[in-house]
């Protein structure tokens, strides 16, 4: 079986896998399976989420922000 191989639409490299269905590249662009490309902010924090499912434990990536820290 083959790789499924993605690419970067801004830069053209090869993606990298960060977590099942999340793919960052060096350039500042990722794709996550549902929502497809975007380009990251130094506020996104990238976490695998567990949800139970048919009684079975399935992990899905999560994207949360960082709130604003105050003084």
């Amino acid at each position: 079986m083959g790789k499924c191989q993605r690419f970067c639409p801004a830069c053209g490299r090869k993606m990298k896998q960060q977590f099942i269905g999340l793919k960052h590249c060096s350039c500042g662009v990722s794709w996550k399976k549902d929502i497809g490309y975007f380009e990251r902010t130094p506020d996104m924090i990238f976490s695998l989420k567990h949800q139970i499912i048919n009684g079975k434990r399935k992990t899905f990536p999560h994207i949360s922000y960082q709130s604003p820290e105050k003084e």
